[in-house]
């Protein structure tokens, strides 16, 4: 089958026309039209349930519109399922992950054009044809035949874009890509961009971090409550405007200065070990403050949190609870907890990175998915009493300003910045003195992300002591009290406020303990 040929730069590859889209009686999409010309990239962007990622899917196939029409390249296009938009030029790059985890990574980049030789897969030509793919996003030291299930998700996300960037793309829709990509990751991403618009190819890019859209696109068209509110020229637009503009209202940023000092010990952690991921970590958690964590993916960081939760069994080390919090009793775990039920009892918390397969029951309720914490809160004599279990969510709901209908809401039907909400929730009711974050605001929208810094903000007043994992140092930095630094499973370096610079932190995370790193450390 022939591919279909890109357009002239500048023309316009599709058109969407009063597109809505309705489930019941809820609206969730009214009357966008756009339009993706060719060797361009429209940023798309919005709070989470603004509706970015149901316009996307109609253009893909994934979700046919309830009303509205879409053209490509001048003629009518409905496309009935994402394969058959595929067969007109037209792919995105999902947040959830598409991969066959059973199968292999050449088998996944070309399980739709497997090569074929005496009736049998090729399996030489198959693992040549995916290393060529591979290269194209840096990813030359991926063997291909290694199975998907092996990888970690920033490198099933690398496979996953890989994948999807071919020959023949007329549309190609990304949604937030580089949510799990490191710096080099993202900027292999990029460099693929720029040589897709030179080729003519028309791209959506879906994203909440503003300064990647400053980098990428041509023009950003900011969706609010479903509605397409303005398509602007992304050059010499400022960060505030776009933001108000998403929102709809001025939002609060983070303060640049010290917060209070911090309280007593509340978690202290000695040579934790766990093979080679993590090798002989100590730290001290404090009252009132937040430990921040960096790294490059593969650093050990998540594998951290989880010997201190207790969701995985340390080879050796230990941890001591200090009782120095009224809530918690003074106790010493060598080498782990027995099971993430023995920590939360203890008074540890943790909100995982991957909210959708380990913190949330995505069929069941915000109300349900609220008190799974502290059931006995919500229980009289051994039975559950619905009425104080609703009440409870609903005053969660109301305080995180989730945005549902109502506490009997599914939460697999809630945008990803209110399913993060809803996990918050969860633990805010638990009341925990400690309080383990794994890239908490990854894929949430601006102001999402500004409601949990604030609950950040207040569990540190309440004398909670808050340690977080994420990518995103800028974040770090703002949020933090103190940053440390792991590299190949060790921690390399520890950063004061008032120590710390980008270059730094970046320096310790690749294993280059500089003049300023080794001070940092040492102080």
């Amino acid at each position: 089958m022939a591919h279909p040929t890109p357009a002239d730069h500048g023309q316009v590859v599709m058109r969407l026309e009063g597109i809505g889209k309705d489930y019941g009686d809820s609206t969730v999409l009214d009357g966008v039209s756009l339009d993706l010309r060719a060797g361009e990239v429209l940023a798309l962007t919005g709070e989470n349930g603004a509706g970015k990622s149901t316009c996307s899917k109609i253009m893909c196939g994934l979700v046919q519109a309830s009303r509205g029409q879409m053209t490509l390249m001048g003629k009518p296009f409905a496309p009935v399922s994402r394969t058959d938009a595929e067969r007109q030029g037209v792919r995105m790059v999902l947040q959830e992950l598409g991969l066959v985890n059973t199968l292999t990574v050449a088998e996944n980049l070309l399980l739709d054009r497997l090569p074929h030789r005496f009736g049998l897969v090729d399996r030489k030509r198959l693992h040549e044809m995916a290393r060529e793919q591979l290269a194209k996003m840096g990813l030359d030291h991926i063997d291909p035949r290694t199975k998907v299930s092996e990888l970690g998700i920033g490198m099933q996300q690398m496979v996953e874009i890989a994948r999807n960037l071919r020959d023949g793309n007329r549309v190609l829709v990304l949604d937030e890509p580089t949510a799990m990509l490191t710096a080099k990751e993202i900027e292999h991403l990029f460099a693929q961009i720029d040589l897709m618009k030179a080729q003519g190819v028309a791209l959506v890019y879906v994203s909440h971090r503003l300064e990647e859209l400053q980098r990428v696109a041509e023009r950003v068209a900011v969706l609010r409550d479903g509605r397409l509110v303005d398509v602007l020229p992304m050059q010499g637009l400022s960060e505030a405007t776009l933001v108000e503009r998403m929102v709809g209202r001025h939002v609060e940023t983070l303060d640049e200065k010290p917060r209070r000092k911090a309280g007593p010990v509340l978690l202290r952690a000695e040579n934790m070990c766990r093979g080679d991921v993590v090798k002989n970590v100590s730290l001290e958690l404090h009252a009132g403050e937040v430990l921040g964590v960096a790294g490059l993916v593969g650093a050990g960081r998540t594998e951290l949190l989880r010997l201190l939760y207790g969701a995985d069994k340390a080879d050796g080390g230990s941890i001591e609870l200090t009782g120095q919090h009224p809530d918690q009793q003074a106790q010493t775990v060598a080498p782990n907890w027995r099971s993430p039920m023995q920590a939360v009892r203890a008074g540890i918390a943790l909100i995982t990175e991957d909210r959708k397969a380990q913190g949330l029951l995505l069929p069941q309720s915000i109300r349900v998915n609220t008190s799974l914490s502290h059931m006995r809160s919500v229980s009289a004599g051994g039975w559950l009493n619905r009425s104080r279990e609703a009440q409870l969510a609903k005053q969660m709901v109301q305080r995180l300003r989730v945005r549902s209908f109502n506490a009997e809401q599914s939460v697999g039907t809630l945008s990803g910045g209110n399913q993060q909400k809803v996990i918050f929730a969860r633990w805010l009711h638990r009341d925990c003195p400690v309080v383990l974050l794994d890239e908490p605001t990854r894929g949430v929208d601006v102001g999402a992300r500004s409601d949990l810094y604030a609950e950040i903000n207040t569990m540190t007043h309440q004398g909670k002591a808050v340690m977080v994992v994420s990518s995103d140092l800028r974040e770090l930095m703002e949020l933090c009290d103190r940053i440390a630094v792991m590299h190949q499973g060790r921690l390399v370096a520890t950063f004061e406020r008032g120590q710390w610079s980008q270059k730094a932190l970046l320096a310790a995370a690749f294993g280059d303990v500089t003049e300023e790193t080794a001070a940092a450390t040492a102080a």
